[in-house]
């Protein structure tokens, strides 16, 4: 493995850890306003520090980048929308589940973008994953709920953008064009947050401005949203969309030991083995063939 994809795992495993702490901002900040107005302030705090700090770089954008990024925008929007109402519908459990499934429909999504074959290991790697995070999750799924049919359709939002994420950056080498494609991201990400107010009575809708929204809201809209998606698009390029979804398989195992620094909460016996099971599978991805190789020689 050269440097770079050493540096690119690292930063993606450095970003999947501060999302995993979306989960407990998000959870203090909607104690004071209502989901949808929540993501909505999150994206329009992201877009409103791009076209701040980079309205100079975004003069010069080709048409090319304003169509990918606004085809990204439509996915990372719609994905978020999807998992949110979602949670109307099922449990957490359920859908932190479901969610990372969408390590497994990237290679679907890799085949259909790149039209390449995934390897062996990957395959491994995810199927580990997956098992890993069913044990950690413990979700019922003895019962489907409309909750888990949105869920599951976020999923596919979110494979394609990861792949397409890889597929509109792999030429990219400028910083300039890293600013402008998340810039356009943010903007397409608008309008589908704005359709929640048609699934949202006005009777259920609450904006309470106090610290701990704040916040929450500097926490997921400036940090996890602003500056995480300039280190993703800059670096996800760097590795594969199987890898790069693998290393994203993690964030429940991370927003569930920033709950036990931050809430004293414990992680049970079961979910010690499935964030075990998960590390496992992300390691075999890497390491796997070597390993193989000098076993059997």
């Amino acid at each position: 493995m050269n440097l770079k994809d050493k540096k690119g795992e690292l930063v993606l495993l450095l970003i999947t850890i501060i999302w995993g702490g979306t989960f407990l901002f998000t959870k203090n900040g909607l104690k004071s306003v209502s989901p949808f107005i929540f993501i909505i302030l999150r994206f329009s705090i992201a877009l409103l520090l791009s076209l701040t700090f980079f309205w100079k770089k975004i003069r010069n954008i080709d048409r090319a980048t304003v169509h990918q990024g606004l085809i990204l925008g439509l996915l990372f929007g719609g994905g978020f929308m999807l998992q949110t109402y979602a949670l109307v519908y099922t449990t957490i459990s359920k859908t932190a589940f479901i969610t990372g499934l969408a390590a497994a429909f990237v290679p679907f999504a890799y085949r259909i973008v790149f039209k390449r074959h995934v390897t062996l290991w990957q395959w491994i790697g995810v199927i580990i994953c997956i098992f890993g995070l069913g044990v950690f999750t413990n979700p019922n799924l003895s019962q489907f709920e409309f909750g888990d049919f949105l869920t599951l359709c976020s999923t596919f939002f979110w494979a394609f953008y990861v792949t397409l994420m890889d597929m509109f950056t792999k030429e990219r080498t400028h910083f300039d064009e890293t600013v402008q494609l998340v810039t356009m991201q943010f903007v397409g990400a608008m309008p589908v947050t704005l359709l929640a107010f048609i699934f949202t009575d006005v009777k259920d809708m609450k904006l309470e401005i106090n610290p701990e929204l704040l916040i929450a809201l500097f926490y997921n809209g400036v940090i996890a949203s602003f500056v995480l998606s300039l280190l993703q698009t800059n670096y996800q390029k760097l590795l594969s969309p199987v890898k790069a979804s693998l290393i994203y398989s993690l964030e429940p195992v991370f927003a569930s030991l920033i709950a036990i620094f931050a809430l004293n909460e414990m992680l049970t016996g079961r979910e010690l083995i499935g964030a075990a099971i998960l590390f496992f599978g992300v390691l075999s991805t890497e390491f796997g063939k070597m390993i193989y190789e000098k076993i059997k020689t």
